[in-house]
């Protein structure tokens, strides 16, 4: 069974509950918002009392990439919150306006000042406490000019030696890592899809 598989033959979870809404006024007319469940729905919404429009809240779309140059993987180390001064793989919310892969190269360039051809869609987590889906593709650096970029504090290759595991900023990173040491060891890689849950507390 291959690992899209997998993930489609369990059965789907009940809603986390997402963070309380932070929305007060209407973004049509500027009205109140009352949270309620509106007509025909079955969650909890925005509503303006005034003209009834619904602001809808939807998981933001993070993509970026594991850009590789020979045996090489390209770290970024945070300039900026969350996980300041851990190590990262670029990566960032996706804008309007732009395609996945658009999202990724620009992620690259932005944090890294790195140039990357965009490969095979690679891993995909759902994230739900938080609202997100993280995209990451597998990509090979261009060449060896990048320097951090402003949200980056440092950048490097390193190899699946020099990996600083402990200082990894997020467990999407850690896991997109680890998928891809282990089907570059076998020869083979594959998609990759999970969950990202809570912490139990």
């Amino acid at each position: 069974m291959l690992p899209w598989e997998i993930v489609a033959a369990r059965p789907a979870p009940a809603l986390e509950r997402p963070r309380k809404s932070l929305i007060k006024f209407c973004n049509s007319c500027g009205a109140s918002v009352t949270h309620r469940i509106p007509e025909g729905d079955s969650l909890h919404r925005a509503v303006c009392d005034a003209c009834g429009t619904i602001q809808y809240e939807n998981p933001k779309v993070v993509v970026g990439c594991l850009p590789v140059r020979g045996d090489r993987i390209l770290l970024c180390k945070r300039a900026i919150e969350p996980r300041y001064g851990l190590w990262t793989l670029p990566a960032g919310f996706m804008e309007n306006g732009e395609t996945l892969e658009e999202g990724a190269m620009r992620e690259a360039m932005e944090e890294a000042h790195a140039q990357v051809e965009i490969g095979e869609l690679y891993t995909v987590f759902s994230v739900p406490h938080i609202s997100q889906v993280h995209m990451m593709f597998r990509a090979r650096l261009v060449n060896d000019d990048f320097r951090a970029g402003i949200e980056s504090l440092e950048v490097k290759l390193v190899t699946a030696e020099e990996i600083p595991w402990q200082e990894l900023a997020f467990t999407v990173v850690r896991r997109t890592l680890e998928h891809f040491l282990e089907d570059r060891a076998r020869g083979q890689f594959v998609p990759h899809f999970g969950d990202i849950r809570a912490p139990v507390r």
